[in-house]
């Protein structure tokens, strides 16, 4: 048993005992905070510095969340006590958490924390990557809200970044320590790519910068009117950040922007609003930061698993069987942040369609779209973290990602069916003949009248059948006639039957401002109106003609009086030009007299144009004029419409009889047609004298009507060229990668060339040198200049002649030459010619290598010397000398041999030597004694009686001798005979 660390008063004498104003933190956080704190590699220096000068009576509770080993108790409890003076404890499962206590998580468990108690679980992954930190955090975020303060220090990986998400969705803190203090930076670094972190300084730092944050809240929040006093630098607020970031947050609730603003004025130590208004002016840095804060972009794979649920196992398979006659169905997710609920909806609709027959399998279009550049640009890349296997099951991980360097990347399958692009919801153009519209937890920011706007554009955009899926804490009020309600635990709703066409989407984001003044007060302050003004609406509304207010372009900015009989919305994504609006039969008239009111600056009536062919009597005046005041007014154009009953007209008075009214009407005609042969000239006289003007117009002219229709596909088309150039960086990373392992090897061949001190010499097919090693310039005189140069302009040593024949002959025959060569200096180098094949089995040249068989050329000439002192020694003796191989081989006889036997030592090598010299009788005596020689002994004697080559009969005493080089080799039998006189 472990004992325990003994709490002496030296350890801690010379330790900081900070006291924190309590009743001013606990007051701030409506009871106590409590301060998750993350750490694995490098973490115990860091977590020692901090506790080391965190304030012992701050009001806080500390818990340690750590990577452990999982097979070893840890002590870390013991060494943090060492350093505070505060109880450090290892948790255990429901403890209830206390000010001024540090909990520290025990090894080979997961912890969460629930209604301020921990809670302990066996581990859910036994063996891989385990991600308590991340656990811990997004538990600690839902029970404790805004008192939730996470901390991460150092470590190796991406843990705690999901987490730190949550805690700044619930209004919480996130200190982050600097990554150029900490031992492994992964895991800070991880931290601040993701989330806008309040604090960032070293370890020992955090506690002092911490406590100075609280307290300063504390000074903003005692001023509960700071905001409603400072009206003027609230707004000044807002306009720098529509300057910067073209977004409007007068739009979003009040409560939810001010305690943004509020965070960032603690960072900052700045308690007055006006005071941080010019902050922000002089720091346009804090501007970004400020946005960021604003947007919350928080989001997670598969967020609210049981509404993936039901949306897989139900109301997505009937939303397909809805519309089974579709080839793409098509979905739209706005306010996706950094894409993880667009991915999750094509990974869900990829398993399904899976499960399709073939034949009646639909694919899915998604458009993600998001405020934020920096998170479609995150988006677009589709790689994640490591902490996604949190959310994403390992099934679904292998499946449809790639793992790489602790990161996942998103499939190709999967990518391929999201387009991503910035757009502002409230003010861009919003998609059109969408089937399934998941827009979560972003109405719950926006005030009411932007729900209403937000709901009104998901209204328009989503075809008759299809579905919108809100936010848990959404909803859509019970009497709306466009929305049935589906799931009300999931907010899931169906689009109903609607008339789209009372739907008009203002484009223009200076449209309001150039047409009226919106003096809305913030606060519940109520714009007086006057009621004349209000009579002047009544008026313009009910007996005023219809009318539009264009720009010079043709976009539309303001819509008076009722335009449906004369406007139409065009197919495909929303158009705001009157051009695209106007109905096909007033068109044509209404272009020509459109560009001759703005050319010529007065007004242009078009008379009487028919609107209606089934009752002719029906006819329409148009009047266009360009406006010169008042100067808000300035350059834009009025159209009015006026309609009339040519059958009323003629009531009033006899005199315009039909006969008459024909001949008028015959008069107008011709008239109309002259008016048309003079614009005609006109605009071929345009043409003729401006080329590049008619290119231009013809271009528009012929694909007006395809740009209309097909907005969506521009956008489509521009996210494949963001695409395309995410893939030329990736590539052109893969080359710089495959530059390097190029460099890496080719030093590694060079130093395995020049270990072997071989030398070597590449040429290419012109006999040009590309390479050599460096042992060639022991044969060669080379230098690195000489690269590129012929071999032949060279100096060498060797004495090689033939070397150019045998070159061109190896690059014709593509055979390799190999040759033993001398050098002046004598050393002998074996030569190897060959061909250089290239990896796509192409001649790309010859290799040559030069081997220095100096020592084995010395060696051979001393067995050829051996050899023939041997030869000529055994042919100097009268004795008869026959070598044996253990096979029985013939291998040598001398001359004696051939004299007594009369044969030639040619005839019978290789021959048995029984079959050759030994006469029948006395095969099985010599065999015997012979084979005696092979077991035991080194030499035997033995005598035969032969007849010699004039048929006398000797006797010869032999003597069988064993050749022994090494005791595994097979031996050979030298046997020696003396012929007795």
């Amino acid at each position: 048993m472990k004992k325990p660390f003994k709490k002496t008063k030296i350890k801690r004498k010379n330790m900081p005992i900070i006291i924190s104003p309590k009743h001013k933190i606990l007051n701030t956080l409506s009871d106590f905070g409590i301060v998750g704190i993350g750490s694995s590699a490098g973490g115990l220096e860091a977590l020692e510095e901090f506790f080391k000068h965190a304030a012992v009576n701050s009001g806080l509770a500390y818990v340690v969340i750590q990577h452990l080993d999982p097979t070893r108790e840890g002590i870390l409890p013991e060494l943090l006590q060492r350093m505070t003076l505060m109880k450090v404890v290892e948790a255990k499962d429901d403890m209830l958490v206390k000010q001024n206590c540090i909990y520290v998580i025990p090894h080979n468990k997961t912890m969460s924390i629930y209604r301020g108690r921990l809670k302990l679980f066996e581990p859910v992954i036994k063996d891989g990557l385990r991600l308590p930190i991340d656990y811990f955090f997004r538990s600690l975020a839902e029970d404790v809200h805004e008192r939730s303060i996470g901390i991460i220090l150092s470590g190796m990986g991406s843990d705690g970044t999901l987490g730190l998400k949550a805690i700044k969705e619930r209004f919480g803190i996130v200190l982050v320590q600097n990554p150029a203090s900490a031992k492994f930076d992964s895991m800070p670094r991880s931290a601040m790519e993701s989330v806008v972190v309040d604090i960032v300084a070293e370890a020992k730092d955090l506690p002092k910068k911490l406590n100075a944050f609280l307290n300063n809240i504390i000074e903003i929040e005692d001023k509960p009117k700071a905001f409603s006093d400072n009206m003027k630098a609230i707004n000044q607020i807002f306009t720098m950040l529509k300057h910067s970031k073209d977004n409007d947050f007068n739009q979003y609730k009040s409560n939810m922007v001010y305690r943004r603003i509020e965070r960032r004025m603690s960072i900052h130590h700045i308690s007055n609003i006006v005071s941080y208004a010019d902050f922000l002016r002089d720091n346009p840095t804090e501007i970004k930061l400020l946005f960021k804060e604003l947007l919350i972009g928080v989001t997670n794979f598969f967020r609210d698993a049981k509404l993936w649920e039901a949306l897989s196992s139900k109301y997505l398979t009937e939303l397909i069987k809805r519309h089974s006659d579709k080839d793409v169905l098509r979905a739209w997710i706005p306010a996706c942040s950094s894409g993880e609920e667009a991915y999750s909806l094509a990974i869900i609709f990829k398993e399904m369609q899976e499960t399709m027959p073939p034949e009646k399998r639909i694919s899915l279009q998604i458009f993600a779209t998001d405020l934020d550049d920096v998170a479609i640009d995150k988006a677009r890349k589709g790689v994640f973290d490591e902490n996604i296997s949190v959310d994403v099951s390992p099934k679904r991980l292998k499946r449809f990602f790639r793992s790489e360097k602790n990161l996942y990347h998103v499939s190709n399958d999967i990518r391929e069916m999201i387009i991503f692009a910035p757009q502002n919801l409230i003010k861009d153009p919003p998609f059109t003949n969408i089937d399934f519209v998941s827009c979560r937890n972003l109405l719950i920011y926006l005030n009411a009248d932007m729900q209403k706007k937000v709901l009104d554009i998901f209204r328009y955009s989503i075809n008759e059948g299809g579905l919108l899926v809100l936010g848990s804490a959404e909803t859509i009020v019970d009497d709306d006639k466009t929305f049935s309600q589906l799931d009300g635990v999931q907010k899931i709703y169906m689009s109903k039957i609607q008339d789209k066409k009372t739907f008009v989407f203002h484009a223009n984001k200076d449209s309001d401002e150039i047409v009226k003044k919106d003096f809305i007060k913030k606060n519940n302050i109520k714009t007086l109106t006057k009621i004349e003004n209000l009579a002047e609406r009544v008026i313009v509304q009910q007996f005023a003609p219809p009318g539009l207010l264009v720009n010079k372009a043709g976009d539309i900015i303001n819509i008076s009086g009722h335009t449906g009989k004369f406007l139409e919305l065009p197919i495909g994504k929303t158009n705001p030009s009157i051009f695209a609006m106007i109905k096909e039969g007033i068109r044509g008239e209404f272009g020509r007299a459109f560009n001759k009111a703005i050319k010529q600056k007065k007004s242009v009536t078009i008379s009487e144009i028919q609107t209606d062919a089934k009752q002719s009597v029906n006819r329409l005046d148009i009047t266009i004029q360009l406006l010169s005041s008042p100067s808000v007014l300035k350059d834009l154009v009025i159209i009015v419409f006026s309609e009339v009953l040519l059958e009323r007209k003629n009531a009033k008075g006899s005199k315009h009889t039909p006969e008459k009214r024909n001949i008028n009407e015959r008069t107008l005609y011709r008239e109309l047609q002259k008016t048309k042969e003079n614009l005609q000239a006109n605009e071929e006289e345009m043409q003729t004298s401006q080329e590049e003007l008619k290119s231009v117009n013809e271009e528009l002219q012929s694909n007006i009507e395809e740009l209309q229709s097909s907005n969506e596909e521009l956008t489509t088309s521009k996210e494949e060229m963001q695409s395309l150039n995410e893939e030329l960086h990736t590539v052109n990373a893969e080359m710089q990668s495959k530059l390097n392992n190029f460099e890496r090897v080719n030093s590694d061949l060079k130093n395995l060339l020049n270990s072997t001190e071989i030398a070597v010499i590449f040429l290419d097919t012109k006999s040009r040198i590309t390479q050599f090693t460096h042992s060639a310039t022991t044969i060669f005189n080379l230098r690195y200049g000489d690269i590129g140069r012929p071999y032949t302009d060279l100096t060498s040593s060797i004495i090689y002649p033939e070397m150019k024949n045998d070159i061109t002959e190896v690059l014709r025959s593509l055979v390799s030459v190999e040759k033993e060569i001398r050098s002046k200096s004598d050393i002998w180098y074996k030569v190897r010619v060959m061909p250089y094949r290239s990896l796509d089995d192409r001649i790309d040249g010859l290799v040559i290598t030069f081997l220095d068989i100096t020592v084995s050329k010395v060696l051979e000439y001393k067995m050829r010397k051996n050899e023939v002192k041997s030869q000529t020694l055994m042919n100097s003796v009268s004795n008869i000398i026959i070598s044996i191989s253990s096979d029985e081989r013939i291998l040598s006889i001398n001359k004696s041999a051939e004299l007594f036997y009369r044969v030639s030592e040619a005839l019978v090598l290789e021959k048995n030597y029984y079959s050759v010299f030994v006469p029948d009788v006395l095969w099985e005596k010599v065999r015997t004694v012979i084979a005696s020689l092979s077991k035991s002994k080194a030499s035997i004697d033995f005598k035969t009686t032969e007849k010699d080559n004039s048929g006398n009969i000797k006797t010869i005493d032999w003597q069988a001798n064993k050749m022994i080089v090494d005791e595994e080799s097979v031996s050979d039998i030298i046997i020696v005979g003396k012929v007795c006189l």
